[in-house]
């Protein structure tokens, strides 16, 4: 919680679990790079220390890191999770970390891709920085169950005009 990280490793994968808090997954299709970060409190710290349990500064330290690293701005794409509302009866802090998260992506002008946000169970979350690649599971019950997993960017195949149905 409160970190991030970027890498162009192309056996690094990069894991998290998740509750209200969200990560943030960007990536550089071209360079092949990508990075995350994981923060827990909406907006920015009230205490200006620029702490990144808040996700203004978390979200500028990931894209500085990604822009030094080689990342070009306009090919930056972006995947969010997180922000579920784990404990019923308390405040709904993973739909404003959501929200803060789509808006802040949306401000920065980059294209959001995937969304897997909200509900009431955690996450875990795996993501390939050179691919862009993700997984995450559900965590239930303490039983982690595959919810989806999203392939990265690989070109679709040319339509071949033949169909065959079985």
């Amino acid at each position: 919680q409160g970190q991030f990280e970027v890498s162009g490793g192309a056996a690094d994968t990069m894991t998290t679990v998740l509750g209200s808090c969200i990560a943030a997954c960007l990536f550089d299709p071209v360079a092949q790079l990508g990075g995350m970060n994981h923060f827990l409190l909406p907006g920015s710290d009230p205490g200006a220390t620029s702490n990144v349990k808040y996700g203004a500064h978390s979200m500028e330290q990931l894209i500085n890191a990604m822009l030094r690293a080689g990342a070009q701005r306009n090919r930056i794409e972006a995947k969010l999770f997180g922000g579920a509302n784990v404990v019923k009866g308390l405040s709904r802090i993973g739909d404003s970390n959501s929200e803060f998260a789509r808006q802040f992506v949306r401000q920065e002008g980059f294209r959001l891709i995937e969304e897997d946000t909200g509900g009431s169970a955690g996450r875990r979350l795996r993501f390939q920085p050179t691919t862009g690649r993700t997984e995450v599971r559900l965590l239930r019950d303490n039983v982690a169950e595959i919810q989806r997993s999203e392939v990265g960017h690989r070109p679709k195949p040319a339509p071949s005009g033949n169909v065959e149905l079985f």
